[in-house]
């Protein structure tokens, strides 16, 4: 059957109609020549193979091997065609070690050789430890120790991998809960005992030395308060005396008048403006513009030589008296050094000091309680008979607050609402308005 005939005088519909495909076909043949080689030089072997049973029988292992020797996921990387790149000499991308410099190189050995590592090399030697620990850890084949049914709650040296943060989560497969323990429960918030032993004088029967020596601590106490009121008093009340509403009006006036006198104003009303020739005249006379000569310069030049030099003999002057003041210096060097011993024997001391004080936890500071005391004429010598001060719970909340367990907190009332009352004004009892306006009702009529 004949084709049908179509023009080809466009690009298009060359490519369109026109039949190609012996070409190709050529050029598959070249393509597959290139991949096996020339069928002319291959030999009967290569081209024509004898199928014959296997009998040889391979073991796992070499099985295993001869698919280890030639993976299967290497074969694209391969080429698979027998013609030789026509480029030998390839660039080709340097690997990092490559890259770096001699010098760097050297800096690198020598910091090794010092001990001085980086951050990575620090955490892999971490890591490469842990691992041999964990290793170590691991029961050898063949070996029980441990009981795989036995419930363990804690898991252990979870911390040495995983980031502390990330600790405190639910495991969902061992179902145990890891809690973060607050640092005030496991340390002591405080060196001072739970329970202070009680002065000798709070005794229901105590000597009589004791019991003078608490009445004299209430005594100092007392009077030590009694002098700051008196101190408060004298800088605030009475520092202002007191005086009479006319002077305080007279004062008021002249203090509040003061940068007020109309004596001024009216001067200067009255002056007259100063009379002017008309010519205008600048404030700041013009610049002169006065070039330094060659002589100028040079005597510049030759005075900042002649200070740098002066300087510089200075400083040698100086090294030079240094040198005999190497005495004074080591005893000054001896006197610092006594000095930064003294600060720090303070320093500790004002440590221990403050170790044994209460902190501020809260907005109020603590306060401690007056001294619990009886009197003489109270004192009865039995405990039956002992008039009451104190409170067990009292006691042992101001011991809480002391102790930096609790923060310092005041006792509060509830305050009861103000209700403000009136009469209702159809109960209002306005007899007297009622009265008058009866007795104006009669006059009218």
């Amino acid at each position: 059957m004949k084709t049908k005939r179509v023009s080809k005088r466009n690009k298009i519909s060359w490519r369109k109609h026109v039949n190609i495909d012996d070409v190709e076909d050529f050029l598959e043949e070249q393509r597959l020549e290139e991949r096996l080689g020339p069928k002319s030089s291959l030999t009967e072997k290569q081209l024509f193979i004898i199928d014959k049973p296997d009998v040889t029988k391979i073991s796992k292992k070499e099985k295993c091997r001869l698919k280890l020797a030639n993976p299967v996921c290497f074969q694209l990387l391969k080429p698979h065609t027998n013609v030789p790149d026509p480029i030998s000499k390839r660039n080709r991308v340097r690997s990092k070690e490559e890259r770096k410099s001699k010098l760097v190189k050297l800096r690198e050995e020598e910091r090794k050789i010092k001990g001085i590592l980086k951050a990575k090399e620090v955490n892999s030697i971490k890591g490469k430890e842990l691992y041999e620990k964990k290793k170590k850890q691991l029961p050898k084949r063949g070996e029980f120790t441990k009981d795989i049914w036995e419930v363990q709650n804690n898991v252990t040296n979870i911390n040495e991998w995983i980031n502390p943060e990330s600790t405190v989560h639910n495991l969902r497969q061992t179902g145990v809960y890891l809690k973060k323990v607050v640092s005030s429960v496991t340390k002591k918030p405080t060196v001072l005992p739970t329970i202070d032993p009680p002065h000798p004088g709070l005794s229901y029967n105590p000597s009589f030395e004791d019991h003078q020596n608490l009445l004299k601590e209430v005594a100092t106490k007392e009077q030590e308060l009694i002098k700051r009121d008196k101190h408060l008093n004298r800088v605030t009340k009475n520092i202002f005396r007191t005086v009479s509403a006319g002077t305080r009006d007279k004062t008021w006036l002249t203090e509040m008048s003061q940068g007020l006198s109309f004596e001024n104003r009216e001067s200067s009303k009255n002056e007259k403006p100063s009379e002017t020739d008309g010519e205008y005249r600048s404030i700041n006379p013009p610049a002169e513009n006065k070039k330094k000569t060659l002589k100028q310069r040079r005597k510049q030049k030759e005075q900042l030589i002649a200070a740098r030099l002066r300087r510089i003999a200075k400083i040698e002057k100086k090294k030079v008296s240094d040198l005999h003041k190497l005495k004074d210096l080591k005893e000054k060097a001896n006197l610092v050094d006594q000095k930064i011993l003294l600060n720090k024997q303070k320093r500790e001391k004002y440590n221990e000091l403050k170790s044994k004080q209460t902190k501020r936890l809260g907005a109020r500071k603590f306060e401690e309680t007056d001294l619990e005391f009886n009197m003489p004429g109270d004192l009865t010598g039995t405990l039956r008979g002992l008039k009451k001060e104190s409170s067990l719970l009292v006691d042992r909340f101001v011991s809480l607050q002391k102790r930096n367990v609790i923060p310092p907190s005041v006792r509060i009332q509830a305050k009861k609402a103000k209700f403000k009352r009136f009469v209702k004004p159809g109960h209002k009892d306005d007899w007297k308005s009622t009265v008058a306006r009866v007795k104006t009702s009669l006059n009218n009529k």
